[in-house]
């Protein structure tokens, strides 16, 4: 089936889910999945600027990772410290926009530094943005939000304010949520803003996913009728 351009979504929300797994069926280390799933990451993005897609947010560290091991953590860190380094001429010439979305005080101050550095080198891409959910959690999100509501002042919050002052202020609500791995849950990502997003679940492992996964996952979203609630 062909993708319709005007039936694709604005912007897709991912869970990369698999990374460990991926490495344990292998006899490897858990931070080589991780390693292999960045190169799904960039597979990815080439293939989201190709199908036009505007807006991709990629789960890359929730507020529950840190129960995982130092070992891991670290090894997570430094392959997101090292992605944005070497991937710099890559965003510009591609015209991918990076943001991000989360409480970044608890990284480590180059990593924050690093991120912040090509945020602003980014800032005027236009192709894709590129919004990566680091130390980020659905219910801290809307936490994040109230508080600098009450704040500013405000004595009455309505939806409209939450949604304007989440972490991901001024992006528009995810259409589309992917999850690797086969697992069908959101896990506290994006629970505000995906009230009315439609979810596609694979089983494949997020190293092994590629471009071919990706238009699955758009032609199944094609097929759905999105009535938001009413009838059509």
């Amino acid at each position: 089936m062909q993708l319709i351009e005007s039936k694709l979504p604005t912007h897709i929300g991912i869970i990369m889910d698999g990374n460990g797994r991926w490495a344990t069926k292998r006899g490897l280390p858990r931070n080589l999945g991780h390693k292999e799933g960045m190169k799904a990451v960039e597979r990815t993005i080439d293939a989201l600027i190709k199908f036009k897609i505007k807006v991709v947010t990629f789960f890359a560290f929730s507020t529950e990772n840190w129960k995982r091991s130092k070992e891991e953590i670290d090894g997570i860190f430094s392959l997101v410290r090292e992605y944005l380094k070497t991937n710099r001429d890559y965003f510009n010439n591609k015209g991918v926009q990076v943001r991000s979305m989360g409480d970044l005080s608890k990284f480590p101050k180059d990593l924050s530094s690093e991120l912040e550095n090509v945020k602003e080198e980014t800032k005027d891409n236009d192709k894709l943005i590129l919004n990566l959910a680091l130390n980020y959690g659905g219910r801290a999100d809307i936490v994040y939000s109230v508080n600098k509501l009450i704040k500013s002042g405000k004595k009455e919050i309505n939806e409209k304010d939450i949604l304007d002052n989440l972490y991901s202020e001024g992006l528009a609500e995810p259409d589309l949520i992917i999850r690797s791995s086969g697992e069908q849950r959101i896990s506290n990502f994006m629970i505000y803003q995906g009230a009315y997003s439609e979810f596609y679940f694979t089983k494949t492992l997020w190293p092994d996913f590629d471009e071919k996964c990706l238009k699955k996952a758009l032609v199944d979203f094609q097929k759905r009728d999105r009535r938001y609630g009413g009838i059509k």
